[in-house]
């Protein structure tokens, strides 16, 4: 091998091939990572909506699933972007149709995610990101296995996500007192997840921070996850 590192590269890529006997190989050495079904949950409160918000914003290849929900909308919310706000009976009628991954009735309303959203983007290779309750991950988990990733999100204290609860300012003492009920069960689920997420108050940066890390770490395994649907 007469090449030298005075070589320009071009020749001494060209001598290593020849004493190599076959071209230097110029494909990716990783292969694509697979496209993921990311589920995010935890208690009501917890400011999953601000973080799903934030992460779209700096993750705009990822795919939102806007949930269906027959519950009023809110202030500030915006039909197709927040929720698909629809009547009882259209609920119903995609039930009636099985046309919904999963749903719920939560509080006196029901939600549910559409199965056409993400039939359609996974069909694309598109990361598909689903916001659901502690029932829903557990229908979705059933759908999928360990082939999805499922983060669950819990305010720094209790203390801290009953404060979030009043500050809204939307709710009587006793329905308070049932969200206050029902996340305290909602908690006990942590260990059905595979990642947890503090989102504590004023740290929203942070928090989408440690979900982009999650979501970086995921496609870089070399056993890559593969949901199918």
């Amino acid at each position: 091998m007469n090449a030298t590192v005075s070589s320009s590269k071009s020749q001494v890529l060209k001598e290593l091939e020849k004493v190599l006997g076959s071209p230097l190989d110029t494909q990716p050495q990783a292969p694509p990572p697979n496209p993921l079904v990311v589920v995010i949950s935890g208690p009501s409160g917890v400011g999953k909506d601000a973080v799903i918000k934030r992460l779209q914003e700096i993750r705009n290849e990822i795919h939102f699933v806007v949930t269906a929900t027959t519950r009023p909308k809110r202030p500030g919310e915006v039909e197709g972007v927040d929720y698909y706000f629809m009547s009882k009976p259209e609920f119903l009628d995609l039930i009636a149709r099985n046309e919904l991954i999963e749903h719920a009735l939560v509080y006196g309303d029901y939600k549910g995610v559409p199965k056409k959203q993400v039939r359609e983007c996974m069909s694309t290779g598109q990361d598909v990101l689903l916001r659901l309750d502690i029932q829903g991950a557990a229908t979705v988990r059933k759908l999928f296995g360990q082939e999805a990733v499922f983060i669950f999100l819990v305010a720094e204290s209790e203390v801290a996500l009953v404060e979030r609860l009043v500050e809204r300012k939307t709710e009587s003492i006793d329905k308070l007192l049932v969200r206050v009920a029902t996340a305290r069960e909602e908690v006990k689920h942590i260990n059905e997840f595979d990642y947890v997420v503090v989102n504590a108050d004023g740290q929203l940066e942070r928090t989408v921070s440690h979900l982009c890390s999650i979501i970086d770490a995921e496609k870089a395994r070399v056993q890559q996850r593969h949901a199918q649907f």
